[in-house]
């Protein structure tokens, strides 16, 4: 049965719910279709740094209020920011809907930006920025993606930098809101013990977003030869991502691509798992990961090893990714491959969390909801020959590019 349910209200906002009848609670999440993607040089952090300041206080409400008002009721509140878009969330107990609802249109429609809050907060990101530069295995996927889409905004990093992160005031996250956080971009998404029509007529209640001037428009994605980054730090672990770019959400191609991320290092029966750590013992962490955004995806294999072992593990990868060039996968893998990614799909949707979390994105990238049976489809259509195709594109040196983390003693020996 089809419990989905979507309405747009004559101001642009779209309202959208599933309801799911054996469940007593709710996921509800305000989107907004803007990301570090829609940022400029000078703008980068802001998106994130508005996601923090949402909670810092409102007209009505101070921060610690914020919390206590939801939290007080066995829910929560929470946010994030993506490179294409912005979520704040909560989830509650089906009677108290309307107050988490009430709640986050207060936080986004009435928050304060007071300067020592903001002042305060930056001095927060600025922390989450350091702590993530001090994880290899973090900033690595940062710098593959900023190396890889240089020159274009979706290569900024979420966080934004340090200088921009000071220097951002009151004004300029007023301004910002005002130019992207528009009726024309806000999709309203729940999932759980819902009634839509409720829901509809909360958001004509207390929300009061109007609409934009313009539509958003995103620069497109150039291809380009990358070159290949080596980064210094005082660590014990080598860290290294090997990939390029691949089909994005507007192609239904992108299920070629993640069929054979799988088939290469998602899982313990993967090529790169049997090959690098079962065959060879030379690492503990090896897999394949996408990354999608609208018009294209990332595709890499990510590992980490001691410095005396990541050059034989670099050619471990190379013989790999030589023989999906080279030759078809067997009926057998390409089955076991399928059924794996199918079997994950349907058993996230046992959780409210991922199933609202798949509506908002399905919303913002499809403009409809896209059913599990479109996606299980979209799955089954794979064949052998596409996975050689693709592996013989995305696999040619010019495509590829890789990033390395390691000590100063690596690259002096």
């Amino acid at each position: 049965m089809n419990n989905y349910k979507l309405t747009k209200l004559s101001n642009g906002i779209k309202v959208a719910s599933e309801r799911i009848d054996y469940v007593n609670s709710f996921y509800l999440g305000f989107w907004f279709n803007v990301g570090s993607r829609d940022e400029t040089k000078a703008t980068n952090g802001i998106s994130h740094l508005l996601e923090h300041m949402f909670f810092k206080g409102t007209k009505k409400r101070s921060a610690r209020r914020i919390s206590e008002d939801i939290e007080s009721l066995g829910g929560y509140l929470n946010a994030f920011t993506s490179k294409e878009h912005t979520c704040l969330y909560g989830r509650g107990m089906q009677q108290h809907l309307e107050k988490t609802f009430e709640v986050l249109s207060d936080m986004l429609q009435n928050s304060l930006f007071n300067k020592n809050e903001l002042s305060k907060e930056a001095k927060v990101v600025i922390d989450e920025l350091h702590d993530s530069e001090d994880s290899p295995e973090e900033l690595i996927f940062d710098k593959f993606e900023s190396n890889l889409f240089s020159g274009n905004s979706l290569g900024y990093p979420i966080i934004g930098t340090e200088k921009n992160i000071y220097s951002f005031t009151r004004d300029d996250l007023i301004n910002y809101i005002r130019k992207h956080y528009t009726a024309e971009n806000f999709y309203i998404v729940a999932s759980g013990c819902v009634d839509h029509d409720k829901l509809v007529k909360l958001a004509e209640k207390y929300l009061k977003i109007t609409s934009g001037n313009k539509k958003l428009r995103r620069k497109r994605i150039s291809e380009k030869v990358h070159k290949d980054l080596f980064i210094y730090k005082d660590i014990h672990q080598t860290h290294l991502i090997v990939g390029g770019t691949t089909f994005g959400y507007n192609s239904n191609k992108r299920a070629v691509s993640n069929v054979l991320s799988n088939i290469l290092g998602e899982g313990s029966s993967s090529r790169l798992f049997l090959s690098l750590r079962e065959k060879n013992g030379i690492a503990y962490h090896v897999n394949t990961f996408m990354n999608s955004f609208y018009d294209v995806s990332t595709l890499g294999i990510y590992i980490s090893t001691n410095e005396s072992s990541i050059k034989k593990a670099k050619k471990l990868i190379d013989i790999e990714l030589d023989k999906l060039k080279n030759k078809k996968v067997t009926e057998k893998e390409l089955k076991r491959a399928k059924e794996y990614i199918k079997g994950h799909v349907q058993m996230s949707l046992e959780s409210t969390t991922n199933r609202m979390m798949r509506m908002g994105s399905s919303l913002l990238y499809f403009n409809k909801f896209k059913t599990v049976e479109e996606t299980m489809q979209e799955i089954d259509s794979v064949s052998r020959e596409d996975l050689l195709d693709l592996s013989q594109k995305l696999f040619k040196p010019s495509k590829i590019t890789s990033v390395l983390i390691a000590s100063k003693n690596y690259f002096e020996k």
